[in-house]
């Protein structure tokens, strides 16, 4: 049986589910998007799990559709920066979720080392340092 921390999932056109390749690092997401992109375009969706013990040491954007976050372990605060330079704070514990939208800014604080779902609309996601 796959785990979602090692084998994330494909959500396609069609309703296809795809489990994919191991993650092996940031790498990978090369060759994601050359799996699916072309075919999915802006509707594909990577649902994936990681295990954060520190800070993210970076901010994501993800310019074609929404995130979702889902807290399944341990608490974190998800920091939200918006078109007008607002910062907002969303604490996460276990059972909570918070919805990134398309094209704003997010990195994250943890607080008790924590375990989040992300079901994310990631082509063409653009990374900057924190």
């Amino acid at each position: 049986m796959p785990r979602l921390d090692q084998h994330f999932v494909h959500l396609g056109l069609g309703a296809k589910a795809v489990v994919e390749p191991e993650f092996t690092g940031m790498n990978w997401y090369a060759g994601y998007a050359e799996r699916h992109d072309s075919a999915d375009g802006s509707e594909g969706r990577l649902v994936s799990m990681y295990r954060f013990d520190s800070n993210w040491d970076a901010w994501e954007m993800h310019p074609r559709g929404d995130e979702v976050v889902i807290c399944t372990e341990g608490a974190m605060v998800l920091i939200q920066q918006h078109a007008d330079g607002n910062e907002e704070r969303i604490e996460l514990r276990a059972g909570d979720y918070a919805i990134n939208p398309a094209g704003v800014w997010h990195t994250a604080d943890v607080t008790d080392p924590a375990t989040a779902i992300f079901v994310t609309a990631g082509k063409d996601t653009e990374h900057r340092p924190r």
